[in-house]
């Protein structure tokens, strides 16, 4: 969340930069209540006293994954829950939160639709009436919705003309085929025109409720107190039962390379994904994979960064990266190039990747992802929104506290045997699924090299 607060720093390690090498001191997640409501609405309060602020995030189980026969009804719905509620305008909640310079954010992702709030905890009466309202009473304005619409049904036609903001939606496509976690989260053209205000207000009767969701608070305020605001606010919240949140068994995967061919007739560069399926987020092994990714694509001195870009030119940079779900994820390597030398980057980029397989991580290159890895992890979880939004994942994706409190421990444990087995279980190296953007007519012999070709036109993803 973007905020014009300056969110305070809370102590939870200290770097030291001796030499080359960079050690992290150990630290234990700060102290927070669980608990639920009558109605099963999880909240998760934490108490942080330093600074005078607030910071609020909230998940309800109303993502993409729900969208059936309307893609984009969760996004709009989402978006559309600022357009004034029972007791409050549109206008009513910009200006007040624009005179207290707070901030309410509303999105919604595959799985889930979200909240995120920040402001002074002095504000804390006159904002939470309305972020409550937000959340259990909006009145989806039809002007504003419409106006929503448009705006939204431009920026879907804009991204015709922009393959990296597309392409990761063909890979999902690609990857999960009519699977809920191929659900395009923006929706299409044809999908948001036909969708109504009754079909909002629809959605968010089946999907807002309160017993499968989380609202989570860190900051400047009275746990008692809290509390008691919590029960006034969302103890009458009722919504209807949420059958599961679980979505459908993932689907088989062809046993072969796969190449999807987007064509984009006025290109000059192709860009593409190479990848398959990768893990879901509460995955035993997740701070091992995220080791090894930090050293083979997750970081600028990567082996992909280090090959693609730095020695031979090819990019102006590559990475890979595990895109995390509740049952379920994928792993791509990412980069673009020039028309000319696709075939040259492919290779190269595939090319790394056997190399990673045949000779895992060397115990000096591994000590050097460790240390990235504990250096970059503090600043991840400093401010009151960053553990907010933590304390909200942990209850979605059922991890706890032990990954902050043994994340350095568990971090110097990896060892380059157990490399080795991370490498070889989740990290594809065959029946690899790719999509390439790009002008069909120089690039589509190229693709056929890499197995199986299909191919759509890049309008495709907006129709």
């Amino acid at each position: 969340m973007r905020s014009n607060i300056q969110h305070h720093i809370i102590f939870i390690g200290i770097l030291f930069l001796t030499g080359n090498v960079l050690f992290a001191q150990s630290y234990t997640f700060p102290e927070y209540t669980s608990y639920q409501l009558e109605n099963g609405l999880t909240i998760n309060l934490m108490e942080q006293k330093e600074v005078p602020l607030i910071s609020i995030s909230a998940l309800i189980p109303a993502g993409a994954v729900n969208d059936d026969t309307k893609p984009g009804i969760a996004y709009l719905t989402a978006t559309a829950l600022k357009h004034g509620t029972t007791n409050y305008s549109k206008e009513d909640i910009d200006k007040t939160l624009d005179f207290l310079g707070a901030e309410i954010n509303t999105y919604a992702g595959k799985e889930f639709a979200g909240l995120e709030a920040g402001f002074i905890s002095k504000d804390l009466d006159k904002v939470m009436p309305i972020l409550a309202e937000i959340m259990t009473q909006p009145g989806f304005d039809a002007e504003e919705l419409q106006k929503e619409k448009d705006r939204h049904l431009a920026g879907l036609e804009r991204k015709k003309e922009q393959p990296r903001a597309v392409i990761g939606q063909f890979f999902d496509q690609l990857i999960y085929s009519d699977h809920q976690y191929g659900t395009i989260t923006d929706g299409n053209l044809s999908s948001v025109q036909s969708i109504t205000r009754e079909d909002i207000r629809e959605f968010f009767n089946e999907h807002y409720h309160p017993s499968k969701a989380v609202i989570s608070i860190v900051g400047d305020f009275d746990l008692e107190a809290m509390k008691e605001r919590m029960e006034n606010y969302f103890g009458s919240w009722k919504g209807k039962e949420a059958e599961s949140t679980s979505v459908d068994g993932l689907p088989e995967l062809a046993e072969s390379n796969q190449v999807l061919l987007v064509n984009k007739d006025d290109a000059t560069e192709t860009t593409f994904y190479i990848g398959g399926r990768g893990i879901s987020r509460n995955n035993p092994d997740y701070l091992g994979i995220m080791v090894v990714n930090t050293f083979f694509g997750g970081r600028f001195t990567s082996m992909l960064n280090d090959e693609l870009r730095v020695n031979s030119g090819l990019t102006y940079g590559a990475r890979s990266r595990f895109d995390t779900m509740k049952e379920g994820g994928s792993f791509y390597i990412s980069t673009f190039t020039a028309t000319e030398t696709t075939e040259a980057a492919m290779d190269k980029a595939i090319e790394v990747l056997k190399k990673l397989h045949d000779q895992g991580i060397s115990e000096q290159d591994l000590t050097s992802a460790r240390n990235y890895v504990k250096g970059q992890f503090p600043p991840r979880f400093e401010t009151s929104g960053q553990l907010a939004g933590l304390l909200s994942e942990m209850f979605w994706y059922g991890f706890d506290e032990s990954f902050i409190n043994n994340f350095n421990t568990n971090v110097d444990q990896m060892t380059t045997e157990k490399v080795k087995e991370i490498i070889s279980i989740y990290f594809p190296k065959d029946h690899l699924k790719i999509v390439m953007i790009g002008k069909a007519t120089e690039i589509e012999g190229i693709a056929a090299k890499y197995g199986e070709v299909s191919k759509v036109e890049i309008e495709s993803i907006i129709q």
